[in-house]
């Protein structure tokens, strides 16, 4: 054999050896908030022989921008966290293809199948208003029952917002505003918040952590824009065991936004059989019941646990604010910079 022949035996080998762990690992794209408990991943990975690897992407919005800048050549084979405010724009670039997974029959009636089965719900949770149950007690307030409530005088300056441009729940919070209102009349609503002094913050943890006085930051304002399942959150991580949570939420008609989070199979994926396997995985209830505990929203299979702290401290809206996916793709950013334009004047 000459020399040659050896160099290109050598270099078939190397190659091999380099891209033989790529053939065996699945990449899921995902948002930075996304967790699961090892052994689930460990369980199917077992099951199929394969490694799953996941990439954090920043936030929902950053997490789609890196998949569709990547599409000609893309970086994962899953992207998961594309919530309903950032559907439509998944949609429309064609990043995935369609797959119709055996446990679609068993979703909640929460969620809805994207037609065409190009991305299938995983999760879903409402952005509502926290209070701090003991400021209003012991200020005898009654609680507001809508969102015109808000504008009574006395809860002056007691809710703290997140800016729509920088955080998911500020962007729930203000389409929230739009179902209720409309596109035409949510800017005078904000206009009325803002004479009534809602105090706007940056993002969740200053909210919630500074200026809320419902949790360790001891702020200001006794109500908060935050998630439905925060009160349950609250007992689960308390210093000392509670029998009830110091906050709740406010859930009356059109007060919480509903945000499902979806996960699509990549085109240009060299995986798709596996692929379709994890989305399946991703549906099952041993999967499915792992979620709340995680990531503090609920399942979408009907089969899986929802935690007792759940059931006994978190509230689910029976009228929730949707918006039609379509519509706020048209209009998201627009409605965005009439909001900044109003509290930047």
């Amino acid at each position: 054999m000459n020399k040659k022949n050896v160099l290109l035996m050598i270099l078939s080998a190397l190659v091999f050896l380099s891209c033989s762990p790529e053939a065996n690992a699945l990449v899921v794209m995902t948002h930075d908030s996304f967790a699961i408990s090892e052994p689930v991943i460990t369980a199917f990975e077992e099951q199929y022989n394969v490694d799953v690897n996941f990439l954090p992407s920043g936030d929902a919005g950053s997490t789609l921008n890196r998949a569709i800048l990547s599409k000609d050549a893309p970086v994962a084979d899953i992207l998961y966290g594309v919530d309903n405010t950032f559907l439509s724009r998944a949609l429309e670039e064609d990043l995935f293809i369609s797959f119709t997974p055996a446990a679609l029959s068993d979703l909640v009636n929460e969620v809805v199948p994207v037609d065409g089965n190009q991305m299938v719900p995983i999760d879903y949770g409402d952005v509502c208003i926290n209070y701090d149950r003991a400021y209003f007690e012991d200020a005898d307030l009654p609680l507001p029952q809508s969102l015109d409530n808000l504008l009574d005088s006395a809860y002056a300056g007691l809710l703290v917002v997140e800016n729509p441009a920088t955080s998911s729940p500020g962007l729930a919070f203000m389409l929230a505003t739009i179902a209720e209102y409309g596109p035409n009349g949510y800017l005078a609503y904000w206009q009325d918040l803002k004479a009534n002094e809602v105090v706007v913050v940056n993002d969740w943890e200053t909210a919630y952590y500074t200026n809320f006085s419902g949790s360790a930051g001891q702020g200001g304002q006794p109500m908060v824009v935050s998630y439905g399942t925060s009160p349950a959150a609250e007992v689960i991580f308390a210093e000392e065991e509670l029998d009830n949570s110091p906050t709740a939420s406010l859930v009356g008609p059109n007060m919480c936004f509903r945000q499902v989070e979806y996960a699509g199979i990549l085109q240009g994926t060299q995986q798709p059989d596996m692929a379709k396997h994890f989305i399946d995985y991703m549906l099952s209830p041993e999967f499915q019941s792992d979620i709340p505990m995680n990531m503090f929203v609920y399942p979408v299979n009907r089969h899986a646990e929802i935690p007792p702290v759940f059931l006994e401290h978190a509230q689910v809206p029976e009228q929730p604010a949707m918006v039609d996916t379509d519509l706020v793709a048209e209009n998201r950013e627009s409605w965005i910079a009439a909001w900044r334009e109003l509290f930047t004047n």
